[in-house]
């Protein structure tokens, strides 16, 4: 199983946290975002990481040196990085498409090891990851759960949408091979259509949709974790999360 790591793009709604440098490279006690993800997923036995790097790519190159991790990390630049996470996903079109399971990861992600751990021993194919404690609005990407089938991922759900019951998305995911070749082909549409500044979440909602019964869900609720991309995530992160860790 290989992973593929998501973190090209400009943390703008840090401020300047997220200017100064990659989200992934925020540190937390010491230990940045990619070097949590790199030691989570080498204890997990993961084959080989492929990350996708945009802003300040240098700067997380130097980190993955400085981790002596050159020989199991690749990078893959995106020089359009600016116009959106679509374009991130088309260039790891060569990884989608090469056969293997994969792991499909944001970077900006604090997180309990236990939760990648959950997601590596499934024995679902086609896995998400969903938190029940979470508070509603607009911000959270949402998997609806109806008869114990995934029938929504969205931010905004319809208003006459009927499910069970919705928990968060940690924005992690496993795929079989099939299913990540087909999210390549998905994912190329969107672009040579010109929807590659839709939300990322959009192509994986399709490729859910087409065949919803391929695919199942880990509840992780009550495990820590936070998606960061605003101050005060930060803040929460290191009063809330960390303590937990």
């Amino acid at each position: 199983m290989k992973a593929l790591i998501l973190a090209a793009g400009v943390g703008k709604r840090l401020g300047k946290d997220g200017q100064n440098q990659p989200k992934c490279l925020l540190k937390f006690n010491g230990k940045s975002l990619l070097e949590r993800h790199l030691d989570y997923l080498r204890s997990c036995q993961i084959e080989s990481v492929a990350i996708v790097v945009g802003y300040q790519a240098e700067k997380i190159q130097d980190e993955i040196t400085a981790l002596k991790a050159e020989n199991w990390v690749t990078t893959i630049y995106n020089p359009d990085y600016t116009k959106g996470s679509i374009i991130s996903l088309g260039t790891l079109k060569k990884h989608l498409t090469a056969g293997d399971d994969i792991l499909l990861m944001d970077a900006d992600v604090l997180y309990d090891r236990r939760i990648l751990e959950r997601l590596v021993k499934t024995n679902i194919p086609n896995c998400f990851l969903l938190d029940r404690d979470f508070e509603l609005g607009e911000e959270p990407v949402k998997l609806c759960v109806k008869d114990n089938y995934l029938v929504e991922f969205r931010k905004k759900l319809a208003a006459n949408l009927t499910y069970d019951f919705a928990g968060e998305s940690v924005g992690f995911f496993r795929f079989e091979s099939a299913i990540a070749s087909r999210l390549a082909t998905i994912t190329e549409d969107y672009i040579t259509n010109k929807r590659h500044e839709e939300p990322l979440e959009e192509a994986i909602r399709d490729l859910l949709l087409e065949n919803p019964q391929k695919f199942s869900y880990e509840d992780i609720t009550g495990l820590p974790w936070i998606e960061i991309d605003f101050p005060e995530d930060i803040q929460r992160a290191q009063k809330e999360i960390l303590p937990r860790l």
